[in-house]
Protein backbone atom coordinates (compact mmCIF):
# COMPACT_ATOMS: atom_id res chain seq x y z
CA UNK A 1 0.00 0.00 0.00
CA UNK A 2 1.65 3.45 -1.00
CA UNK A 3 1.47 6.44 0.87
CA UNK A 4 -0.20 9.34 -0.40
CA UNK A 5 1.85 12.72 -0.04
CA UNK A 6 0.53 16.14 -0.39
CA UNK A 7 2.14 18.83 -1.86
CA UNK A 8 1.78 22.31 -0.28
CA UNK A 9 -0.17 24.72 -2.92
CA UNK A 10 1.70 28.09 -4.38
CA UNK A 11 0.59 31.53 -3.63
CA UNK A 12 -0.05 31.45 -7.59
CA UNK A 13 -2.29 28.99 -6.97
CA UNK A 14 -4.23 30.69 -4.67
CA UNK A 15 -4.56 34.01 -7.01
CA UNK A 16 -4.68 37.32 -5.87
CA UNK A 17 -6.50 39.01 -3.13
CA UNK A 18 -8.36 41.35 -4.22
CA UNK A 19 -7.23 43.72 -1.81
CA UNK A 20 -4.07 43.41 -2.67
CA UNK A 21 -4.71 44.18 -6.68
CA UNK A 22 -4.24 47.55 -8.46
CA UNK A 23 -7.07 48.84 -9.89
CA UNK A 24 -7.32 51.80 -12.99
CA UNK A 25 -10.66 53.03 -13.10
CA UNK A 26 -10.91 54.96 -16.01
CA UNK A 27 -13.50 56.60 -18.12
CA UNK A 28 -13.47 58.57 -21.63
CA UNK A 29 -15.54 61.33 -23.30
CA UNK A 30 -15.36 61.09 -26.81
CA UNK A 31 -17.52 62.39 -29.68
CA UNK A 32 -19.49 59.91 -30.53
CA UNK A 33 -20.65 56.16 -30.23
CA UNK A 34 -17.89 54.25 -32.91
CA UNK A 35 -14.37 54.06 -31.99
CA UNK A 36 -13.92 53.54 -35.77
CA UNK A 37 -15.28 56.86 -36.82
CA UNK A 38 -15.06 59.07 -33.45
CA UNK A 39 -12.58 60.11 -31.22
CA UNK A 40 -11.94 60.70 -27.69
CA UNK A 41 -12.15 64.14 -26.09
CA UNK A 42 -11.59 63.45 -22.29
CA UNK A 43 -9.45 60.87 -20.01
CA UNK A 44 -9.86 60.55 -16.39
CA UNK A 45 -8.64 57.76 -14.52
CA UNK A 46 -8.03 56.72 -10.73
CA UNK A 47 -5.02 53.98 -9.20
CA UNK A 48 -6.68 52.25 -6.63
CA UNK A 49 -5.37 49.62 -4.41
CA UNK A 50 -7.25 48.24 -0.81
CA UNK A 51 -9.39 50.67 -0.83
CA UNK A 52 -6.58 53.16 -0.71
CA UNK A 53 -6.33 55.96 -3.60
CA UNK A 54 -2.36 55.81 -5.15
CA UNK A 55 -2.85 57.91 -8.28
CA UNK A 56 -5.08 60.15 -10.19
CA UNK A 57 -4.50 60.61 -14.23
CA UNK A 58 -7.34 63.28 -16.15
CA UNK A 59 -6.35 65.04 -19.14
CA UNK A 60 -8.86 67.11 -22.27
CA UNK A 61 -8.03 65.58 -25.53
CA UNK A 62 -8.02 67.60 -28.41
CA UNK A 63 -10.19 65.10 -31.16
CA UNK A 64 -8.74 66.74 -34.33
CA UNK A 65 -12.62 67.68 -35.31
CA UNK A 66 -15.88 69.63 -34.26
CA UNK A 67 -17.58 68.08 -30.96
CA UNK A 68 -20.97 67.43 -32.02
CA UNK A 69 -23.76 70.05 -30.29
CA UNK A 70 -25.58 66.96 -28.59
CA UNK A 71 -21.91 65.99 -27.09
CA UNK A 72 -21.24 69.57 -25.52
CA UNK A 73 -24.60 69.69 -24.45
CA UNK A 74 -23.94 66.17 -22.42
CA UNK A 75 -20.70 66.56 -21.10
CA UNK A 76 -19.81 70.15 -20.96
CA UNK A 77 -16.83 69.94 -23.27
CA UNK A 78 -16.28 72.33 -26.01
CA UNK A 79 -14.46 73.51 -28.97
CA UNK A 80 -12.73 76.10 -26.73
CA UNK A 81 -11.93 73.79 -24.40
CA UNK A 82 -9.74 71.43 -26.37
CA UNK A 83 -8.03 73.82 -28.84
CA UNK A 84 -4.82 73.87 -26.25
CA UNK A 85 -5.91 70.20 -25.65
CA UNK A 86 -2.74 67.39 -26.24
CA UNK A 87 -4.21 65.21 -29.05
CA UNK A 88 -4.64 61.55 -28.22
CA UNK A 89 -1.01 60.19 -30.04
CA UNK A 90 0.46 62.59 -26.76
CA UNK A 91 -1.80 61.55 -24.40
CA UNK A 92 -1.66 57.57 -24.86
CA UNK A 93 1.91 57.18 -23.43
CA UNK A 94 1.29 58.38 -20.37
CA UNK A 95 -1.79 56.77 -20.20
CA UNK A 96 -0.53 53.44 -20.89
CA UNK A 97 1.92 53.72 -18.79
CA UNK A 98 0.29 55.04 -15.85
CA UNK A 99 -2.12 51.61 -16.23
CA UNK A 100 1.17 49.62 -16.89
CA UNK A 101 0.70 46.34 -14.36
CA UNK A 102 -2.90 46.92 -13.47
CA UNK A 103 -6.22 45.73 -13.90
CA UNK A 104 -8.26 47.95 -15.78
CA UNK A 105 -11.94 48.79 -14.79
CA UNK A 106 -14.75 50.80 -16.35
CA UNK A 107 -18.61 50.60 -16.08
CA UNK A 108 -19.01 49.32 -19.63
CA UNK A 109 -15.66 48.39 -20.38
CA UNK A 110 -16.23 47.12 -24.13
CA UNK A 111 -17.07 51.08 -25.15
CA UNK A 112 -13.80 52.54 -23.24
CA UNK A 113 -11.04 49.62 -23.90
CA UNK A 114 -12.46 49.55 -27.36
CA UNK A 115 -10.93 53.48 -28.02
CA UNK A 116 -8.08 53.05 -26.12
CA UNK A 117 -7.17 49.66 -28.07
CA UNK A 118 -8.72 51.49 -31.56
CA UNK A 119 -6.30 54.66 -30.84
CA UNK A 120 -3.00 52.44 -29.86
CA UNK A 121 -3.68 50.42 -33.44
CA UNK A 122 -3.80 53.62 -34.94
CA UNK A 123 -0.86 55.07 -33.51
CA UNK A 124 1.43 52.08 -33.70
CA UNK A 125 1.40 51.38 -29.79
CA UNK A 126 0.58 47.82 -28.54
CA UNK A 127 -2.68 47.06 -27.30
CA UNK A 128 -3.37 46.83 -23.82
CA UNK A 129 -2.76 43.38 -22.58
CA UNK A 130 -4.49 44.13 -18.67
CA UNK A 131 -7.43 42.04 -17.37
CA UNK A 132 -10.41 44.06 -17.68
CA UNK A 133 -13.34 44.10 -15.04
CA UNK A 134 -16.94 45.74 -16.23
CA UNK A 135 -18.92 47.16 -13.63
CA UNK A 136 -22.01 47.55 -14.89
CA UNK A 137 -21.70 43.64 -16.13
CA UNK A 138 -20.44 43.28 -12.79
CA UNK A 139 -23.72 44.54 -11.46
CA UNK A 140 -25.96 43.17 -13.76
CA UNK A 141 -24.74 39.82 -11.98
CA UNK A 142 -25.17 40.14 -8.63
CA UNK A 143 -27.69 42.92 -8.33
CA UNK A 144 -31.67 42.27 -8.75
CA UNK A 145 -34.18 44.54 -10.06
CA UNK A 146 -35.88 45.49 -6.78
CA UNK A 147 -32.51 46.75 -5.74
CA UNK A 148 -31.91 48.96 -8.76
CA UNK A 149 -34.28 49.54 -11.60
CA UNK A 150 -31.53 49.16 -13.48
CA UNK A 151 -27.30 48.91 -13.99
CA UNK A 152 -26.70 52.98 -15.09
CA UNK A 153 -23.67 54.57 -13.47
CA UNK A 154 -25.91 57.20 -12.21
CA UNK A 155 -28.06 54.93 -10.78
CA UNK A 156 -25.53 52.72 -8.84
CA UNK A 157 -23.77 55.87 -7.79
CA UNK A 158 -27.30 57.16 -6.22
CA UNK A 159 -27.69 53.95 -4.75
CA UNK A 160 -24.61 53.27 -3.56
CA UNK A 161 -24.33 56.63 -1.89
CA UNK A 162 -20.82 57.39 -3.92
CA UNK A 163 -19.40 61.10 -2.56
CA UNK A 164 -18.67 61.59 -6.27
CA UNK A 165 -22.50 62.27 -8.47
CA UNK A 166 -21.51 60.78 -12.10
CA UNK A 167 -21.14 63.76 -14.79
CA UNK A 168 -20.11 62.85 -17.87
CA UNK A 169 -17.15 64.49 -17.18
CA UNK A 170 -14.17 61.56 -17.25
CA UNK A 171 -12.31 61.88 -13.85
CA UNK A 172 -15.94 62.13 -12.02
CA UNK A 173 -17.23 59.44 -13.43
CA UNK A 174 -14.15 57.16 -12.85
CA UNK A 175 -14.50 58.36 -8.68
CA UNK A 176 -18.40 57.48 -9.02
CA UNK A 177 -16.94 54.01 -10.86
CA UNK A 178 -14.44 53.26 -7.76
CA UNK A 179 -16.75 53.74 -5.38
CA UNK A 180 -19.39 50.95 -7.28
CA UNK A 181 -16.84 48.98 -7.28
CA UNK A 182 -15.91 48.84 -3.65
CA UNK A 183 -19.54 47.95 -3.06
CA UNK A 184 -19.76 45.34 -5.63
CA UNK A 185 -16.21 43.56 -4.64
CA UNK A 186 -18.29 43.91 -1.27
CA UNK A 187 -20.87 41.67 -3.01
CA UNK A 188 -19.32 39.10 -4.66
CA UNK A 189 -17.69 38.50 -1.57
CA UNK A 190 -21.01 36.71 -0.17
CA UNK A 191 -20.58 34.56 -3.00
CA UNK A 192 -17.17 33.25 -1.95
CA UNK A 193 -14.98 35.59 -4.39
CA UNK A 194 -11.71 36.66 -2.67
CA UNK A 195 -9.06 36.96 -5.10
CA UNK A 196 -9.23 38.30 -8.88
CA UNK A 197 -8.94 35.00 -10.62
CA UNK A 198 -11.72 34.25 -8.78
CA UNK A 199 -13.71 37.69 -10.18
CA UNK A 200 -12.89 36.90 -13.33
CA UNK A 201 -14.19 33.14 -13.44
CA UNK A 202 -17.28 35.01 -11.97
CA UNK A 203 -17.78 37.03 -14.32
CA UNK A 204 -17.53 34.71 -16.73
CA UNK A 205 -19.93 32.23 -15.27
CA UNK A 206 -23.91 31.84 -15.70
CA UNK A 207 -26.19 34.05 -13.43
CA UNK A 208 -27.57 32.82 -10.24
CA UNK A 209 -30.67 33.05 -12.57
CA UNK A 210 -29.40 31.28 -15.20
CA UNK A 211 -28.15 28.48 -13.28
CA UNK A 212 -31.75 28.00 -11.71
CA UNK A 213 -33.84 27.83 -14.72
CA UNK A 214 -31.89 25.78 -16.99
CA UNK A 215 -34.66 23.15 -16.22
CA UNK A 216 -36.74 24.30 -18.61
CA UNK A 217 -34.95 23.47 -21.14
CA UNK A 218 -35.46 19.68 -20.19
CA UNK A 219 -38.30 19.03 -22.17
CA UNK A 220 -37.22 20.63 -25.80
CA UNK A 221 -37.07 18.21 -27.99
CA UNK A 222 -33.96 18.70 -30.89
CA UNK A 223 -35.75 19.47 -33.98
CA UNK A 224 -36.79 22.80 -36.22
CA UNK A 225 -39.23 25.02 -35.17
CA UNK A 226 -39.90 28.29 -32.47
CA UNK A 227 -39.75 28.94 -29.35
CA UNK A 228 -41.76 31.16 -26.83
CA UNK A 229 -39.96 32.25 -23.48
CA UNK A 230 -43.13 33.10 -21.48
CA UNK A 231 -43.84 34.47 -17.79
CA UNK A 232 -46.31 33.02 -15.10
CA UNK A 233 -49.54 34.86 -16.34
CA UNK A 234 -48.46 33.00 -19.55
CA UNK A 235 -47.32 36.34 -21.85
CA UNK A 236 -44.68 35.89 -24.35
CA UNK A 237 -41.39 37.15 -23.54
CA UNK A 238 -39.26 36.47 -26.36
CA UNK A 239 -39.93 34.11 -29.73
CA UNK A 240 -37.22 33.03 -31.44
CA UNK A 241 -36.32 30.06 -33.94
CA UNK A 242 -34.10 27.58 -34.82
CA UNK A 243 -33.08 24.09 -36.20
CA UNK A 244 -32.37 22.77 -33.29
CA UNK A 245 -34.84 24.11 -30.34
CA UNK A 246 -33.14 22.09 -27.59
CA UNK A 247 -29.80 23.33 -28.45
CA UNK A 248 -30.54 26.86 -29.07
CA UNK A 249 -32.45 26.94 -25.67
CA UNK A 250 -30.34 25.59 -23.58
CA UNK A 251 -27.53 28.19 -24.83
CA UNK A 252 -29.52 30.93 -23.20
CA UNK A 253 -28.65 29.16 -19.86
CA UNK A 254 -24.96 29.18 -20.57
CA UNK A 255 -22.20 31.89 -19.77
CA UNK A 256 -22.14 32.50 -23.70
CA UNK A 257 -25.65 34.27 -23.47
CA UNK A 258 -24.50 37.91 -22.68
CA UNK A 259 -26.46 39.76 -23.91
CA UNK A 260 -28.46 42.05 -20.82
CA UNK A 261 -31.91 42.52 -22.00
CA UNK A 262 -32.18 38.66 -22.20
CA UNK A 263 -30.62 38.26 -19.08
CA UNK A 264 -33.18 40.22 -17.61
CA UNK A 265 -35.77 38.52 -19.89
CA UNK A 266 -34.47 34.86 -18.54
CA UNK A 267 -34.89 35.90 -14.99
CA UNK A 268 -38.75 36.49 -15.50
CA UNK A 269 -39.32 33.57 -17.43
CA UNK A 270 -41.49 30.69 -16.36
CA UNK A 271 -41.77 28.33 -18.77
CA UNK A 272 -40.13 27.58 -22.88
CA UNK A 273 -43.39 26.74 -25.21
CA UNK A 274 -42.05 25.03 -28.34
CA UNK A 275 -43.79 24.62 -31.87
CA UNK A 276 -42.70 21.64 -33.70
CA UNK A 277 -42.03 22.42 -37.79
CA UNK A 278 -41.59 20.54 -40.49
CA UNK A 279 -38.84 22.84 -42.00
CA UNK A 280 -36.46 25.86 -41.35
CA UNK A 281 -38.63 28.35 -43.32
CA UNK A 282 -41.97 27.12 -41.92
CA UNK A 283 -39.75 27.69 -38.32
CA UNK A 284 -38.60 31.45 -40.12
CA UNK A 285 -42.05 32.40 -41.10
CA UNK A 286 -44.12 31.24 -37.72
CA UNK A 287 -41.69 33.08 -35.61
CA UNK A 288 -42.57 37.14 -37.66
CA UNK A 289 -46.48 35.59 -37.27
CA UNK A 290 -46.07 34.60 -33.12
CA UNK A 291 -43.81 38.16 -32.89
CA UNK A 292 -46.26 40.32 -35.24
CA UNK A 293 -49.62 38.71 -32.82
CA UNK A 294 -47.74 38.75 -29.44
CA UNK A 295 -45.32 41.60 -29.69
CA UNK A 296 -42.96 40.02 -26.93
CA UNK A 297 -41.74 42.67 -25.52
CA UNK A 298 -37.79 41.44 -25.16
CA UNK A 299 -38.25 41.24 -29.16
CA UNK A 300 -36.67 44.49 -30.73
CA UNK A 301 -37.72 43.50 -34.80
CA UNK A 302 -40.57 42.51 -36.71
CA UNK A 303 -42.87 43.67 -33.61
CA UNK A 304 -45.14 46.09 -35.65
CA UNK A 305 -45.61 44.72 -39.09
CA UNK A 306 -48.50 46.87 -39.23
CA UNK A 307 -46.76 50.26 -38.59
CA UNK A 308 -45.55 50.30 -42.44
CA UNK A 309 -46.94 53.61 -44.90
CA UNK A 310 -47.44 53.60 -48.46
CA UNK A 311 -46.90 56.13 -51.07
CA UNK A 312 -50.69 56.32 -52.65
CA UNK A 313 -51.32 57.76 -55.94
CA UNK A 314 -54.97 58.38 -55.26
CA UNK A 315 -58.31 57.40 -57.12
CA UNK A 316 -60.05 60.76 -58.08
CA UNK A 317 -60.33 63.05 -61.00
CA UNK A 318 -56.78 64.67 -60.50
CA UNK A 319 -54.87 62.25 -58.07
CA UNK A 320 -52.03 63.33 -56.04
CA UNK A 321 -49.86 61.34 -54.17
CA UNK A 322 -50.79 60.83 -50.52
CA UNK A 323 -49.03 58.92 -47.58
CA UNK A 324 -51.18 56.42 -46.32
CA UNK A 325 -50.79 53.63 -43.34
CA UNK A 326 -53.97 51.36 -45.57
CA UNK A 327 -54.19 49.62 -48.73
CA UNK A 328 -57.60 50.05 -50.29
CA UNK A 329 -59.53 47.91 -52.17
CA UNK A 330 -59.87 50.91 -54.97
CA UNK A 331 -58.02 51.81 -58.06
CA UNK A 332 -54.93 54.04 -56.20
CA UNK A 333 -51.58 52.89 -57.29
CA UNK A 334 -49.49 52.18 -54.23
CA UNK A 335 -45.56 51.86 -53.65
CA UNK A 336 -44.14 50.40 -50.73
CA UNK A 337 -44.40 49.68 -47.81
CA UNK A 338 -42.18 52.21 -46.18
CA UNK A 339 -41.04 51.80 -42.40
CA UNK A 340 -41.50 55.39 -41.68
CA UNK A 341 -42.98 58.03 -42.79
CA UNK A 342 -40.11 60.30 -43.96
CA UNK A 343 -38.88 57.73 -46.32
CA UNK A 344 -42.24 57.62 -47.68
CA UNK A 345 -42.15 61.51 -48.36
CA UNK A 346 -38.35 61.45 -49.86
CA UNK A 347 -40.45 59.16 -52.28
CA UNK A 348 -42.62 61.54 -52.91
CA UNK A 349 -40.25 64.47 -53.20
CA UNK A 350 -38.10 62.28 -55.87
CA UNK A 351 -41.64 61.68 -57.57
CA UNK A 352 -42.68 64.80 -57.94
CA UNK A 353 -39.53 66.19 -59.27
CA UNK A 354 -39.95 63.56 -62.19
CA UNK A 355 -43.87 64.69 -62.93
CA UNK A 356 -45.60 67.52 -62.38
CA UNK A 357 -48.51 66.42 -60.41
CA UNK A 358 -50.15 68.78 -58.00
CA UNK A 359 -49.07 68.71 -54.66
CA UNK A 360 -52.44 70.68 -52.66
CA UNK A 361 -54.21 67.89 -50.52
CA UNK A 362 -57.80 69.21 -51.38
CA UNK A 363 -59.77 67.17 -53.29
CA UNK A 364 -60.84 68.58 -56.75
CA UNK A 365 -63.11 67.69 -59.60
CA UNK A 366 -63.65 69.36 -62.91
CA UNK A 367 -66.08 71.85 -61.09
CA UNK A 368 -63.30 72.85 -58.85
CA UNK A 369 -62.37 76.72 -59.06
CA UNK A 370 -60.05 78.47 -56.98
CA UNK A 371 -56.53 80.43 -57.62
CA UNK A 372 -53.56 78.10 -58.15
CA UNK A 373 -50.69 77.89 -55.91
CA UNK A 374 -46.84 79.00 -56.85
CA UNK A 375 -46.07 75.79 -58.00
CA UNK A 376 -48.16 76.50 -61.50
CA UNK A 377 -46.48 80.09 -61.80
CA UNK A 378 -43.00 77.70 -61.58
CA UNK A 379 -44.30 74.88 -64.52
CA UNK A 380 -44.64 72.33 -61.61
CA UNK A 381 -48.43 71.83 -61.73
CA UNK A 382 -50.64 72.16 -64.79
CA UNK A 383 -53.45 74.00 -61.84
CA UNK A 384 -56.08 72.19 -62.96
CA UNK A 385 -57.76 73.83 -59.92
CA UNK A 386 -58.34 76.95 -62.02
CA UNK A 387 -59.39 74.54 -64.73
CA UNK A 388 -56.01 75.37 -66.84
CA UNK A 389 -55.68 71.53 -67.13
CA UNK A 390 -58.69 69.16 -67.61
CA UNK A 391 -59.10 65.54 -66.90
CA UNK A 392 -57.81 64.14 -69.96
CA UNK A 393 -54.36 66.09 -70.44
CA UNK A 394 -53.82 65.44 -66.38
CA UNK A 395 -54.07 61.69 -66.70
CA UNK A 396 -51.06 61.89 -68.97
CA UNK A 397 -49.19 62.78 -65.91
CA UNK A 398 -51.09 60.11 -63.90
CA UNK A 399 -50.14 57.44 -66.01
CA UNK A 400 -46.61 58.20 -66.08
CA UNK A 401 -46.41 58.44 -62.44
CA UNK A 402 -48.03 54.83 -62.42
CA UNK A 403 -45.53 53.86 -64.69
CA UNK A 404 -42.73 54.84 -62.59
CA UNK A 405 -43.94 53.19 -59.64
CA UNK A 406 -45.35 49.97 -60.61
CA UNK A 407 -43.14 49.10 -63.49
CA UNK A 408 -40.23 51.97 -64.56
CA UNK A 409 -38.46 54.28 -62.77
CA UNK A 410 -36.60 55.38 -64.98
CA UNK A 411 -38.26 59.51 -65.60
CA UNK A 412 -37.59 59.80 -61.64
CA UNK A 413 -33.96 58.80 -61.84
CA UNK A 414 -33.34 60.76 -64.63
CA UNK A 415 -35.11 63.67 -63.36
CA UNK A 416 -33.20 63.44 -59.92
CA UNK A 417 -29.79 62.77 -62.25
CA UNK A 418 -30.10 65.92 -64.43
CA UNK A 419 -30.90 67.96 -60.86
CA UNK A 420 -28.32 66.45 -59.22
CA UNK A 421 -25.32 67.42 -61.84
CA UNK A 422 -26.90 71.24 -61.79
CA UNK A 423 -26.69 71.12 -58.18
CA UNK A 424 -22.99 69.85 -58.11
CA UNK A 425 -22.15 72.19 -61.26
CA UNK A 426 -23.16 75.26 -58.58
CA UNK A 427 -21.33 73.70 -56.10
CA UNK A 428 -24.32 73.07 -53.85
CA UNK A 429 -23.10 69.67 -52.63
CA UNK A 430 -25.64 69.28 -49.65
CA UNK A 431 -28.38 69.64 -51.61
CA UNK A 432 -27.20 67.26 -54.23
CA UNK A 433 -26.60 64.34 -51.74
CA UNK A 434 -29.87 65.14 -50.03
CA UNK A 435 -31.37 64.42 -53.78
CA UNK A 436 -29.30 61.93 -54.19
CA UNK A 437 -30.85 59.78 -50.50
CA UNK A 438 -34.39 60.82 -51.58
CA UNK A 439 -33.77 58.47 -55.10
CA UNK A 440 -31.97 56.13 -53.30
CA UNK A 441 -35.27 55.57 -51.08
CA UNK A 442 -37.13 55.82 -54.26
CA UNK A 443 -35.42 53.24 -56.19
CA UNK A 444 -34.65 50.64 -53.12
CA UNK A 445 -38.03 50.59 -52.38
CA UNK A 446 -39.62 50.21 -55.76
CA UNK A 447 -37.29 47.40 -56.91
CA UNK A 448 -38.07 45.86 -53.72
CA UNK A 449 -41.92 46.05 -54.34
CA UNK A 450 -41.69 44.64 -57.78
CA UNK A 451 -39.52 41.64 -56.26
CA UNK A 452 -42.35 41.02 -53.72
CA UNK A 453 -45.34 41.31 -56.43
CA UNK A 454 -43.24 38.93 -58.42
CA UNK A 455 -44.35 36.06 -55.65
CA UNK A 456 -47.46 37.91 -54.40
CA UNK A 457 -49.41 38.03 -58.04
CA UNK A 458 -48.90 34.00 -58.12
CA UNK A 459 -51.77 32.47 -56.80
CA UNK A 460 -49.93 28.98 -56.08
CA UNK A 461 -46.00 28.14 -55.94
CA UNK A 462 -44.87 24.94 -54.68
CA UNK A 463 -40.97 24.19 -54.62
CA UNK A 464 -38.85 21.87 -52.92
CA UNK A 465 -35.41 22.11 -51.67
CA UNK A 466 -32.67 18.82 -50.86
CA UNK A 467 -33.14 18.25 -46.89
CA UNK A 468 -29.60 16.87 -44.83
CA UNK A 469 -31.46 13.41 -44.84
CA UNK A 470 -31.67 13.08 -48.48
CA UNK A 471 -35.40 14.13 -48.37
CA UNK A 472 -36.90 17.24 -49.56
CA UNK A 473 -38.73 20.37 -47.84
CA UNK A 474 -41.75 21.15 -49.86
CA UNK A 475 -43.43 24.22 -49.89
CA UNK A 476 -46.98 25.82 -50.88
CA UNK A 477 -46.60 29.43 -51.00
CA UNK A 478 -49.96 31.28 -52.13
CA UNK A 479 -50.04 34.91 -52.57
CA UNK A 480 -46.55 35.16 -51.26
CA UNK A 481 -48.06 33.58 -47.88
CA UNK A 482 -46.80 30.19 -46.57
CA UNK A 483 -50.04 27.73 -47.06
CA UNK A 484 -48.12 24.44 -45.94
CA UNK A 485 -44.62 22.88 -45.58
CA UNK A 486 -43.78 19.04 -45.52
CA UNK A 487 -40.82 16.78 -45.84
CA UNK A 488 -40.59 14.01 -48.43
CA UNK A 489 -38.39 10.71 -47.44
CA UNK A 490 -35.38 9.79 -49.59
CA UNK A 491 -36.90 7.87 -52.43
CA UNK A 492 -40.27 8.46 -52.24
CA UNK A 493 -42.71 9.35 -55.25
CA UNK A 494 -43.47 13.16 -54.99
CA UNK A 495 -46.87 13.19 -56.39
CA UNK A 496 -48.88 12.00 -53.30
CA UNK A 497 -47.04 13.87 -51.42
CA UNK A 498 -47.06 17.39 -53.16
CA UNK A 499 -50.85 16.54 -53.82
CA UNK A 500 -51.75 15.85 -50.03
CA UNK A 501 -49.99 18.90 -49.06
CA UNK A 502 -51.57 20.89 -51.44
CA UNK A 503 -54.88 19.47 -49.84
CA UNK A 504 -54.38 20.17 -46.81
CA UNK A 505 -52.88 23.90 -47.11
CA UNK A 506 -53.98 26.85 -46.07
CA UNK A 507 -56.84 28.75 -48.21
CA UNK A 508 -55.57 31.98 -49.09
CA UNK A 509 -57.78 34.66 -50.04
CA UNK A 510 -55.91 37.61 -51.37
CA UNK A 511 -56.98 41.49 -50.63
CA UNK A 512 -55.47 44.28 -52.10
CA UNK A 513 -52.11 45.86 -52.91
CA UNK A 514 -49.22 44.40 -53.43
CA UNK A 515 -49.18 42.45 -50.35
CA UNK A 516 -52.29 41.02 -50.60
CA UNK A 517 -51.42 38.25 -48.19
CA UNK A 518 -48.73 38.33 -45.86
CA UNK A 519 -46.28 41.28 -44.04
CA UNK A 520 -43.31 41.87 -46.41
CA UNK A 521 -40.97 40.23 -43.85
CA UNK A 522 -42.68 36.83 -44.58
CA UNK A 523 -42.84 37.06 -48.59
CA UNK A 524 -38.74 38.34 -48.05
CA UNK A 525 -37.96 35.05 -46.29
CA UNK A 526 -39.89 33.03 -49.48
CA UNK A 527 -37.91 34.83 -51.92
CA UNK A 528 -34.53 33.88 -50.17
CA UNK A 529 -35.68 30.34 -49.79
CA UNK A 530 -36.84 29.90 -53.27
CA UNK A 531 -33.15 32.18 -54.35
CA UNK A 532 -30.95 29.37 -51.73
CA UNK A 533 -29.44 26.75 -54.12
CA UNK A 534 -30.84 23.60 -54.69
CA UNK A 535 -33.95 24.77 -54.83
CA UNK A 536 -36.62 22.87 -57.90
CA UNK A 537 -39.84 24.67 -58.85
CA UNK A 538 -42.70 21.65 -58.90
CA UNK A 539 -45.58 23.79 -59.96
CA UNK A 540 -46.57 27.79 -61.15
CA UNK A 541 -49.71 28.49 -61.42
CA UNK A 542 -49.78 32.12 -63.60
CA UNK A 543 -46.39 33.83 -64.12
CA UNK A 544 -43.49 34.13 -62.31
CA UNK A 545 -41.34 37.65 -63.67
CA UNK A 546 -39.96 40.55 -62.83
CA UNK A 547 -40.37 44.19 -65.17
CA UNK A 548 -38.46 44.00 -68.18
CA UNK A 549 -37.16 47.81 -67.62
CA UNK A 550 -38.05 47.60 -63.43
CA UNK A 551 -36.31 48.79 -60.58
CA UNK A 552 -33.53 46.43 -60.31
CA UNK A 553 -31.65 47.69 -63.08
CA UNK A 554 -31.40 51.00 -61.56
CA UNK A 555 -30.69 50.37 -57.81
CA UNK A 556 -27.92 48.25 -58.62
CA UNK A 557 -26.44 51.65 -60.12
CA UNK A 558 -27.37 53.03 -56.50
CA UNK A 559 -25.77 50.22 -54.69
CA UNK A 560 -22.29 50.73 -56.91
CA UNK A 561 -22.78 54.91 -56.05
CA UNK A 562 -23.36 54.22 -52.54
CA UNK A 563 -20.17 51.51 -52.29
CA UNK A 564 -18.04 54.50 -53.74
CA UNK A 565 -18.94 57.06 -51.19
CA UNK A 566 -18.31 55.43 -48.48
CA UNK A 567 -14.69 54.09 -50.29
CA UNK A 568 -14.23 57.52 -50.42
CA UNK A 569 -14.71 58.65 -47.36
CA UNK A 570 -12.68 55.54 -45.81
CA UNK A 571 -9.39 57.01 -47.62
CA UNK A 572 -9.85 61.17 -47.32
CA UNK A 573 -7.37 62.55 -45.02
CA UNK A 574 -9.65 64.46 -42.48
CA UNK A 575 -9.17 68.24 -42.23
CA UNK A 576 -7.53 68.84 -38.42
CA UNK A 577 -10.26 70.97 -37.23
CA UNK A 578 -13.48 70.27 -38.86
CA UNK A 579 -13.31 66.71 -39.89
CA UNK A 580 -14.66 66.82 -43.08
CA UNK A 581 -12.39 65.35 -46.23
CA UNK A 582 -9.90 67.19 -47.74
CA UNK A 583 -10.40 68.27 -50.78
Amino acid sequence: MGVEIGVQGTLDDLGTPLDQVTFVVFDLETTGGSSAEHAITEIGAVKVRGGEVLGEFATLVDPGRPIPPFITVLTGITDMMVTAAPRIEQVLPSFLEFARGATLVAHNAPFDVGFIKANCQAHGYPPPVNPVVDTADLARRVLTRDEVPNCKLSTLARVFRSGTEPCHRALADAKATVDVLHVLIERVGGYGVQTLEELKGFVRAPTPEQKRKRHLAASVPSVPGVYVFEDEPGEALYVGKSGNLRQRVKSYFTAGETRPRIREMIGIAERVRTIVCATGLEAEVRELRLIGATKPRYNRRSRFPEKVVWLKLTDEPFPRLSIVREVKADQGTYLGPFTSARGAEDARSALHEAVPLRQCTERITTRTHRPACVLAEMGRCGAPCEGRQGVDDYRRHADEARAAMEHDPGPVFSALEARMQRLASEQRYEEAAVDRDRLAVYVRTAARMQRLRSLTGIPELIAASPAFDGGWDIHVVRHGRLAAAGVMPKGAHPTPYVDALVATAETVTPGPGPLPAAIAEETECILRWLDSPGVRLVRVEGTWSLPARGAARLKARIDRAYDGVRAHEAIQPRHPREGRPLR
